[in-house]
């Protein structure tokens, strides 16, 4: 049976790229696969769920603030409950970060960005936060700095992303895509542009194509072939000799019981935000992250260490106990001793499928396969965008329509005319 499009991939990527594509050409026919026996039971599953725009990048701002408008608009003007949670992204920094940001926060300021400034002493008092921690010699040896300032990002906060996830799904069927699950692609299928029904077609004096794919449960032949596979694209198309410049690399999340009391006070910190909830907290270097969970009456925690990390891709990566016991937890408690003798009682391991040319989504085109992927992180803070910019590109249009008005031209996203804007604010 022969498709308009194929899919593969049905994580946050995939499922708002078919979805858009229903919205801009209604009649065409079009097939999501996944091996998987749910949507977004992948990567997008193991997601930490936060989304902000807060970003220096005209690029990263685009497709950040855009996605985070369309969710905002599904759950209010919709009526589709995604859980949005605005507590904000509080950054605790040295005096020697602030300063260097400052220039890079008064441009961004200028563009009507909003945040805030804390000081040592409201931190300490309202978090409970060691912020001289230069004073312990183990800290010192760690390379810890001591906090001076705490930079919040109000337009910021988390989703629930198997609400995200089961919203797109429900929409893509609604406008008619097919969506087969338990199906695994093992070979993307080749096929010459013009057969002429020879054995072994084609031959090297024929323009090729890919014409669909070969999976689990046979073939299916498309227009065009869209790959939103996101860690396991590589294995697809390195058999064809199509370079797309994504690798993985493993990504821990620890979730701790706030089981005491001073670890309940942390989690419903009052003066950040409407929730009183803790806001997204990243840590001076390295970068860990904690994350309150109200739910589940936990806190998440997470580092994304890149050297010596490997780039690999794992159907099932493990969480590494050791990564915790001797790596987040020595920073953490350094910083806030409420968290002393606290270990994780459940944790988990995903990819991050990092685009290793600049860190943004690649989406481009050769020989009618698309790449949809490269989210490095960032999937479900620029999912909409992507898969608006993912069906244009299908449609064969020079801008995509992103949620709001903006006009993208498509080609920024890909490799012959890239053009990304570098990212500043590295916090």
């Amino acid at each position: 049976m022969e498709y308009d499009a194929v899919i593969v991939g049905a994580g946050l990527f995939g499922l708002s790229t078919a979805y858009h594509i229903k919205e801009l050409r209604p009649e065409d026919k079009v097939l999501l696969l996944e091996r998987l026996s749910g949507p977004g039971q992948g990567n997008t599953a193991k997601s930490a769920a936060m989304f902000r725009s807060f970003f220096y990048s005209r690029t990263n701002l685009a497709l950040a603030d855009s996605s985070i408008e369309f969710y905002k608009h599904v759950q209010e003007d919709l009526g589709f409950d995604l859980r949005i949670k605005w507590i904000g992204y509080l950054w605790l920094l040295s005096s020697g970060e602030y300063r260097s940001l400052k220039p890079v926060l008064s441009e961004m300021s200028r563009r009507g960005l909003e945040y805030r400034i804390y000081d040592r002493e409201y931190l300490e008092k309202t978090l409970g936060l060691r912020a001289e921690v230069s004073a312990d010699e183990e800290a010192r040896l760690m390379g810890l700095v001591d906090v001076d300032y705490g930079l919040l990002v109000p337009k910021a906060g988390c989703i629930d992303v198997d609400a995200l996830v089961k919203f797109y799904e429900n929409e893509a069927r609604k406008r008619g895509v097919e969506i087969k699950y338990g199906v695994e692609v093992l070979d993307l299928l080749i096929e010459p542009k013009e057969p002429l029904g020879l054995p072994g077609e084609p031959f090297i004096w024929q323009e090729a194509r890919v014409a669909g794919v070969k999976t689990s449960a046979g073939v299916f032949r498309a227009k065009k072939t869209i790959l939103a596979a996101g860690a396991w694209m590589p294995l697809l198309l390195d058999k064809v000799g199509i370079e797309c410049h994504i690798k993985s690399k493993k990504r821990q999340i620890f979730s701790v019981k706030a089981d005491k009391e001073e670890l309940k006070k942390l989690m419903h910190v009052e003066g950040f935000n409407r929730e009183n909830l803790l806001p997204f907290l990243i840590l001076p270097r390295p970068k860990i992250w904690v994350k309150a969970v109200p739910e589940e009456g936990s806190f998440w925690m997470c580092y994304s260490d890149d050297f010596p990390r490997e780039f690999k891709v794992e159907d099932e990566p493990q969480p590494e106990g050791e990564f915790y016991e001797y790596g987040i937890y020595q920073v953490v408690v350094k910083y806030l001793p409420q968290f002393k003798g606290c270990r994780p009682h459940a944790a988990w391991a995903g990819l991050y499928a990092y685009c290793t040319l600049d860190g943004q989504p690649v989406i481009f085109e050769e020989h009618d396969v698309m790449v949809v992927g490269g989210g490095s992180g960032s999937g479900v803070m620029k999912a909409d965008a992507v898969g608006r910019i993912a069906a244009a590109l299908y449609a064969g249009e020079e801008y995509a329509k992103l949620y709001g008005g903006e006009k993208f031209k498509v080609s920024r996203l890909g490799l012959r005319e890239r053009k990304v804007e570098p990212e500043k604010l590295v916090i």
